[in-house]
């Protein structure tokens, strides 16, 4: 799964990365540690507007949903049932990245999770990279807000992955640089399922 990341790159950098522009500069800070729980406000790209970077909040609100309480459970899809669950299949074709430098994760040392290692996964000089990822607008009906939010795509694990997230055995679909446009373009969900991915570097903390 995908519950812990980080985004420490400068808004330069992301624009340069992405050939993108930040719509809100005054919003953007780097953040070297994003606990998926607090439902933070990350940057993403929408299908939408590919040439601008804004602020999303992970943990997908459905637009049906009657109230915030769902996000506890949508901040990861499974690539496999997307398609199935009431929570998602009305946002299979709303497509972001997820921009970020790296992601954790801990392995199990012991059948029952008690001691565990933290791992920090990422490419090779930590560089940007996206997550696959769906969003959803969702209006509260008791105050009018609008929330914009977002759910991190993922697949079987990688036997690198297997071996570090060894309770659960899943990862996020990261992207390859290549593949960020045809994602952002609705190419078939299904060719970013295992055993689709790409060379990550994994690093005890």
């Amino acid at each position: 799964m995908c519950f812990h990341s980080k985004q420490s790159k400068s808004g330069i950098e992301l624009q340069k990365r992405f050939k993108a522009t930040l719509d809100n500069p005054l919003e953007f800070q780097p953040q070297n540690y994003i606990n998926g729980f607090d439902f933070p406000e990350t940057p993403v790209i929408i299908d939408e507007t590919p040439q601008i970077i804004t602020h999303y909040n992970w943990g997908l609100i459905p637009a049906w949903a009657k109230d915030e309480e769902i996000k506890k459970y949508t901040l990861n899809a499974k690539i496999e049932t997307v398609h199935e669950k009431p929570s998602f299949k009305n946002s299979v074709n709303k497509r972001c990245l997820v921009i970020a430098n790296g992601y954790f994760e801990w392995q199990w040392l012991d059948p029952k999770g008690k001691n565990k290692q933290k791992y920090e996964l990422c490419l090779p000089d930590e560089e940007l990279f996206a997550f696959a990822g769906l969003y959803s607008h969702w209006v509260d009906k008791n105050t009018g807000e609008l929330k914009n939010t977002y759910t991190i795509l993922t697949t079987e694990a990688s036997p690198l992955l297997a071996e570090i997230h060894n309770h659960n055995k899943r990862m996020p679909v990261v992207l390859k640089r290549d593949d960020e446009t045809k994602w952002l373009q609705h190419e078939p969900i299904e060719h970013f399922a295992f055993p689709y991915q790409v060379d990550l570097v994994a690093r005890k903390i």
